[in-house]
């Protein structure tokens, strides 16, 4: 096997997938079976600056060559060989946010993230212009709200892309995006696949009385499908990426793409009525519609897979920190009696007790919010447990209590699609840190959200692995077949994974578990005003 994977990395074969996650960088080397074979990462923060999350362009650089460092090292010690060419590559990083160009290419404010909440009255205005949901983090928002902000650079701005879009820009000199991560940018027409002219005509109208000298469509990259030709990697690229030299340029390089499409990719999610639940940090539900919902609302992003297709996303900020937090409690316990601590033995004996607890937790309730939640209109957080004197208070019903929280707004945001709009799903699959201890995750969201949940070995390769699969899907497409059609036969062929469907008793007890969450939010709102 160590052989075949040399072979292929000396051929120039191998496909290279990399990732910029918010706390990682990631790389994944693929074969030609589309199996991971070597991987590289590097480990960065996002900083406040002048009241907004960044990351400066120096630490993108520096963050992308050592995690390709990383990458050879761990070629050369597997193979003993180097990496001097490749049969394609991709680039992903997380969604949104905003990255502006002038003329020179030189940056003309820190890149704001996704993360960045500033955007609130854009956000508003360009939700009533357009008749649709335009969240907080989508560039359009940042723009708009800069534009409102009257900040100077506005009027020089020569291109405006994300993460993913400025790497692969600077390593091919194209300006495209893949259609996933346009998504988050600017709403996409499903007939055109596209940006809607509709929207950017009335975004141009808007701004008119400004009288700057860009319309919206000269500075937002094109947009292309996965599979389409996205450019090559030109030999400043080639330096860019390894430091070394050892890497040629001339390479293809697929379309970036958002983490949300890559996540789609990762968990074979890209099919009409599919649906795919990231639940760590952060959680966030895609489901991948047959048709547009019947109006805006509000707790609900359209997206698009990277192949175009409609795609409802319910984006939750709050997960697994405070479930995780309450763990570590029980951790110090055990360190107080001297008792040997194993994390995983932790998480599995906690997780699995839940499991005894009554289905609606015995009346217990928890707020995980860490931070803010903005689908039940939190603009801040204050993590929270809460109990009345008659609640059945146990440790079954305390852990499953948190587990059911850790999806509680997940929930919240998926009743509409499935009890309003009718949406109808043949498979959902979970991955993240949620679903490590196995059948337990798994078996919590498929109550809350009333559905069969499935979980893949695969799943936790990641969305380095997803981008990596959208290069093969570039490059190894002889067939020309669809998205979902190559991952289906070419990637997982017939994986499914281990599916759970709820009980009836299990559904019943989250929808208590939720109708009291919802009651006690005023709880919540209170310890938000009054605890600064």
């Amino acid at each position: 096997m160590k052989t075949d994977a040399k072979s292929t990395i000396e051929t120039g074969k191998a496909i290279l997938g990399i990732e910029f996650g918010s706390t990682r960088i990631k790389a994944v080397l693929i074969d030609q079976e589309n199996k991971p074979i070597a991987q590289g990462s590097h480990t960065w923060e996002n900083q406040l600056v002048d009241g907004l999350w960044t990351y400066s362009v120096e630490a993108i650089w520096h963050g992308l060559q050592d995690c390709y460092t990383d990458l050879r090292s761990n070629v050369k010690e597997l193979y003993d060989t180097e990496i001097e060419s490749l049969a394609a590559i991709g680039v992903s990083a997380m969604m949104h946010g905003y990255m502006a160009f002038n003329k020179k290419e030189e940056i003309l404010v820190p890149f704001r993230t996704w993360r960045n909440t500033n955007t609130g009255r854009a956000a508003a205005a360009l939700s009533d212009l357009f008749v649709y949901n335009i969240p907080l983090r989508w560039s359009i928002s940042h723009l708009y709200q800069a534009i409102l902000d009257n900040e100077e650079h506005v009027k020089e701005i020569d291109f405006l892309t994300t993460l993913a879009g400025f790497i692969h820009w600077q390593i091919t000199g194209k300006k495209v995006l893949g259609i996933g991560d346009a998504s988050g940018m600017l709403p996409i027409d499903p007939t055109t696949k596209n940006y809607s002219a509709e929207m950017v005509d009335k975004f141009n109208c808007l701004i008119e009385p400004k009288g700057y000298d860009w319309k919206l469509s000269d500075i937002l990259p094109k947009v292309l499908l996965a599979g389409e030709n996205a450019g090559f990697l030109t030999t400043e690229g080639a330096a860019r990426l390894d430091v070394s030299g050892h890497l040629k340029a001339g390479i293809p390089v697929c379309p970036p793409e958002g983490d949300a499409g890559t996540g789609m990719v990762a968990t074979n999610a890209v099919k009409q009525r599919t649906g795919n639940v990231s639940a760590g940090t952060s959680s966030f539900s895609m489901i991948v519609l047959e048709k547009d919902l019947s109006k805006p609302y509000e707790m609900i992003d359209m997206v698009t897979t990277p192949d175009g297709s409609l795609v409802a996303m319910v984006h939750c900020n709050n997960c697994t920190s405070d479930l995780n937090a309450w763990i570590n409690l029980f951790k110090e316990y055990q360190e107080l009696l001297g008792i040997p601590v194993d994390m995983n033995l932790i998480y599995e004996k906690l997780y699995n007790h839940a499991l005894k607890g009554d289905a609606d937790c015995g009346g217990l309730i928890s707020y995980n919010y860490i931070s803010g939640e903005p689908i039940t209109g939190l603009a801040d957080g204050r993590p929270l447990f809460v109990r009345s004197a008659n609640d059945k208070f146990s440790l079954a019903n305390f852990m499953r209590a948190h587990l059911h929280a850790s999806v509680g707004v997940l929930k919240i945001g998926n009743d509409i699609l499935f009890k309003e709009e009718k949406v109808k799903v043949d498979r959902i699959t979970g991955h993240g840190g949620l679903f490590k201890t196995k059948g337990v995750g798994q078996r919590i969201l498929a109550a809350a959200i009333d559905s069969p949940i499935s979980v893949m070995e695969t799943a936790g390769e990641g969305g380095a692995w997803g981008i990596a699969l959208l290069g093969s899907y570039l490059v190894n497409n002889e067939k020309k077949q669809s998205l979902a059609d190559f991952l289906e036969e070419k990637v997982f062929a017939g994986e499914a994974g281990v599916e759970i469907a709820p009980t009836a008793e299990e559904v019943a007890g989250f929808n208590t578990y939720i109708e009291n969450y919802k009651a006690g939010l005023p709880i919540e709102t209170a310890a938000v005003t009054y605890k600064k």
